[in-house]
């Protein structure tokens, strides 16, 4: 067959986009588990930023992550109907997806119409609780997700012990727009939301985004500084904040551990 024949090149093209696919496919089969151990790492990396454990800007190694998570972390699964520990499940919280548990209804309950968008929560969820140097509890650390403007916005909430007063926010993965509402990843943003109060006096879920300058934590314990350009996203963050501190939420489980600190 001639080279610049019709039949030759399409032949040649073929093999070429055939050989190509084997060797993307061979390459994403091997480097499915450490991407699968590398997202793993973020997600634990972002709760003990959250949490307060490492200082912003430090990136500490494998070794010192599982170290943490080996000493001064607990994970419990919550059955998310119930609100309790669940002490006899099997699940394994280092591999244990709920982002894809709550995708498929024999591990998910479905959940009423929402302004978070969600729409089904996993039955069990881990809750990460931060112990201090003597073993107490000193932080409960809260999965959260929501609908911003392009997609879901998947992160952590860090609870003081009183159940009520906020430590951080942090997300470790969403679609916001570079430069307006991916600003949720602003460190200068994240600053704002330590000592800010997620419930009001009757344990009504008030912390929100607003829009402009909220002040200072005397000024509105409630409100958090808008993201400028962002109202969308503000208003995510708002919503998902309001859902997962709600009945359909953690709220059961948080409940719970107020009748135990009283």
């Amino acid at each position: 067959m001639q080279r610049n024949s019709v039949g030759y090149i399409i032949g040649f093209a073929a093999a070429v986009c055939i050989v190509c696919s084997v060797l993307v496919s061979a390459t994403a089969t091997l480097l499915k588990d450490r991407q699968i151990m590398n997202q793993r790492m973020d997600k634990q990396m972002k709760v003990l930023s959250v949490s307060g454990l490492v200082e912003p800007g430090v990136k500490p190694s494998m070794e010192e992550i599982e170290a943490f998570f080996s000493d001064r972390i607990d994970v419990l699964i919550i059955n998310m109907k119930t609100g309790e520990v669940d002490t006899e499940s099997d699940l394994d919280s280092s591999t244990y997806d709920p982002i894809k548990a709550a995708k498929n209804p024999a591990s998910s309950h479905k959940v009423d119409k929402n302004l978070s968008k969600v729409s089904r929560v996993p039955d069990r969820i881990p809750v990460y609780v931060i112990k201090d140097e003597e073993g107490n509890p000193n932080l409960y650390v809260l999965p959260v997700e929501g609908m911003g403007l392009w997609g879901f916005l998947y992160g952590f909430l860090a609870l003081d012990t009183d159940i009520r007063t906020i430590q951080g926010l942090t997300f470790y993965k969403h679609k916001e727009t570079p430069g307006l509402g991916a600003e949720v990843d602003n460190p200068n943003w994240k600053a704002k939301w330590p000592g800010r109060l997620a419930f009001d006096e009757e344990w009504v879920p008030r912390i929100g985004v607003i829009k402009g300058p909220a002040g200072s934590v005397d000024e509105a314990p409630y409100a958090v500084d808008g993201l400028s350009g962002s109202t969308l996203t503000s208003n995510g963050v708002t919503n998902l904040l309001r859902f997962w501190l709600g009945d359909n939420g953690f709220g059961p489980y948080l409940s719970n551990l107020r009748g135990e600190g009283s």
